[in-house]
């Protein structure tokens, strides 16, 4: 598809409406990364910044793909979902971006889009590559934010909105449920890679295996989805602002600390995890790797910009997955 993104003269009417007229917009920049959402930085006419997330088809590079109906991490984006999550991890005590303005009226673009605050531009994952030390203030932060997540605890789970309503689905457990997609994962993906088609029963049976040693829970607590150093940023004041929070949602905890293992490496422990069961926290690691490979293969097969960095993920956990099985 063609995509076209915002200019200038798009946002000439929300900044005057939103900031009054003495305010112009000096300066827009659209950051790189995003996949699903675009995300620019304003800057105005007094230097100062912030921050607008548009949910638009042409910011979302992802194509659509099999769904397991009770997997509360299926389309994960849209404005609805991160108002929804944006309260309840206000509520939490958990810091994210103020919110400014959404707007699902189409007011101001042919779009819903949200206005938020502008938290900076360093990266935890940046500040542990360049100053490990500096990093601590953000990284105890970081797991005190996690530990009240998780234990912020609901009888169901499922995404937030859907448990409001009264539609979270409990017809099955999570674990079978993780089970169903990640066998999806794989069909999917061995149908683009021999290797995985060879060792599709062989990987079948694991993925069983791994969910044979797992017993029955019937609490949850609030989950990230996909919570990596590349989702936090720091403050000034070494604040850790967790972003990209729309696949919020009540799961076992085990899946958020899945990727917090794979994702901080050597630092995790700096977080303080809660008490986790490990076979849980098996399966799903092993399900996200089945993950791992299915979407970046599946997302490099379009015009996404950095299809190279997909695919090396992708072998990448190819290896991971074989190795395991």
């Amino acid at each position: 598809m063609t995509r076209t993104f915002l200019q200038p003269d798009d946002l000439h009417g929300l900044v005057a409406e939103q900031f009054g007229s003495d305010w112009r917009l000096a300066a827009l920049d659209r950051l790189t990364g995003g996949s699903k959402k675009g995300v620019y930085r304003l800057r105005l006419n007094d230097q100062t910044t912030v921050m607008l997330y548009v949910w638009a088809a042409g910011e979302n590079y992802w194509p659509p793909s099999p769904t397991v109906p009770d997997d509360p991490f299926t389309d994960a984006s849209g404005a609805d979902l991160f108002a929804a999550n944006h309260a309840a991890l206000t509520a939490a005590g958990v810091r994210v971006p103020h919110l400014m303005m959404l707007d699902r009226d189409g007011r101001y673009l042919d779009a819903d889009i949200a206005l938020v605050e502008d938290a900076g531009a360093l990266r935890l994952d940046a500040l542990l590559e360049r100053d490990p030390a500096a990093a601590a203030t953000p990284l105890s932060a970081l797991g005190d934010a996690l530990r009240r997540m998780h234990t912020t605890l609901n009888p169901h789970y499922g995404k937030l909105a859907a448990i409001a309503r009264g539609e979270a689905s409990q017809t099955r457990r999570t674990e079978d449920m993780i089970v169903h997609r990640a066998l999806g994962h794989l069909d999917a993906a061995a149908a683009r890679d021999p290797r995985l088609a060879d060792a599709h029963d062989r990987i079948t049976a694991h993925v069983r295996h791994l969910r044979s040693a797992v017993t029955a829970r019937e609490e949850y607590g609030l989950v990230h989805g996909e919570l990596g150093p590349d989702h936090v940023l720091v403050t000034p004041a070494g604040e850790a602002v967790i972003i990209d929070f729309e696949g919020l949602a009540y799961f076992d905890v085990e899946w958020d600390h899945a990727w917090l293992q794979m994702r901080f490496g050597d630092t995790y422990s700096a977080l303080h995890p809660v008490d986790l069961d490990p076979h849980r926290l098996e399966l799903f690691r092993y399900a996200q790797t089945l993950s791992l490979i299915e979407g970046p293969l599946r997302i490099a097969n379009t015009d996404f910009p950095d299809r190279k960095w997909m695919l090396d993920l992708a072998e990448w956990n190819i290896t991971k997955a074989l190795a395991a099985a």
